[in-house]
């Protein structure tokens, strides 16, 4: 070829290489909420930046996991929602990483403290109640009393008519198992989920899952947060929500970006945008009924009530720590699950 000729080629390649588009900006999302949240989180989010996103929908002990089997080569970007103990025990393991958002000051007192006690490695985006519903019919046909307790779910009457996750695998039965064991006592928890053990019917993967038996009438109660009770009610299902009489926990549903992310600019983006009130407000179109953690954004009107409800002074410190997790879940392993109903 000649020198001419080389000119040629090379002047040709650059003027392709100018006019070719960019690659568009992508990113890989963890999602741990409902299936609809998600989708349209990831669809404003799109028309909003121009940002490609790939999500992967799995419960919040599920992604901890998937987290920790990737720590040494990062698949996400950006792990967004589900309870906070799991996001906050990713930052103990320092798999998520320390970004302060120029959105944290526009926040709710108990988001900016989930964001201070991570060391900034995960932020609170919403609160949720946690308590039970149950199937106003099936409790009627069945001639069951009306449950108001957390006592009432260990009652002999109710034997095989409550369903609740696997703690393993379930943030919101985690939550639920640290709550039983600050609300009683340590032993006195594991007696209650040992009898409560002889009336469940199944342990999901999912938390959101007994609810959403108990709306098809599948069971008589599934454990859950309030907000998906309420989620179930509005569409229409016979269900009433119980927040139980002793107290109940609740969680800091959280934000974080993966330690080792790929498309680490548009993380940020991302977790900026997710704090704004723009985002924030899309909870009511997803039919999702939490506390959003932006301080501009109330409440949808369906939401529970956290005013209204006896909530323990829940230690996010003590029972988001990987240590105490990993001795409770192994207690629970040990103790309750494999037991005789």
């Amino acid at each position: 070829m000649t020198f001419k000729s080389r000119l040629l080629v090379t002047v040709a390649v650059a003027a392709m290489s100018a006019s070719a588009p960019a690659a568009a900006e992508t990113l890989t999302l963890y999602c741990s909420p409902q299936i609809e949240w998600c989708q349209l989180v990831i669809e404003e989010f799109q028309k909003a930046t121009g940002i490609e996103v790939a999500m992967t929908r799995k419960s919040s002990g599920e992604t901890y996991a998937q987290l920790k089997a990737e720590k040494d080569n990062p698949k996400g970007d950006v792990w967004w929602g589900g309870t906070g103990d799991p996001h906050l025990q990713a930052a103990e393991e320092k798999l998520t990483l320390e970004y302060k958002s120029p959105m944290l000051d526009k926040l709710r007192p108990w988001a900016q403290q989930q964001a201070k006690q991570s060391g900034y490695r995960t932020v609170g985006i919403y609160l949720g109640v946690l308590g039970y519903g149950y199937n106003t019919e099936l409790l009627a046909k069945k001639g069951l009393p009306e449950p108001k307790c957390w006592a009432d779910l260990a009652k002999p009457e109710y034997k095989g008519e409550v369903q609740i996750a696997n703690p393993n695998s379930s943030g919101t039965s985690y939550t639920t198992l640290a709550t039983m064991v600050q609300l009683m006592g340590e032993d006195k928890a594991f007696d209650f989920l040992k009898a409560m053990h002889k009336n469940v019917n199944q342990y999901t993967k999912s938390g959101s899952a007994p609810i959403k038996a108990a709306a098809r009438g599948e069971t008589v109660i599934g454990v859950s947060f309030l907000h998906d009770v309420v989620t179930e009610i509005v569409e229409g299902f016979p269900l009433k929500s119980v927040s139980p009489c002793e107290g109940t926990g609740y969680e800091i549903g959280s934000m974080s970006i993966i330690k080792g992310a790929r498309h680490m600019a548009a993380a940020k983006k991302f977790y900026d945008w997710a704090l704004t009130p723009e985002a924030q407000s899309l909870m009511v179109k997803a039919k999702a009924y939490q506390l959003p953690s932006n301080a501009s954004v109330d409440a949808p009107p369906q939401a529970p009530k956290a005013s209204a409800t006896k909530l323990i002074d829940y230690d996010f410190a003590k029972y988001g720590s990987s240590e105490e997790r990993r001795r409770l879940l192994a207690k629970w392993d040990k103790e309750v699950k494999d037991l005789p109903r």
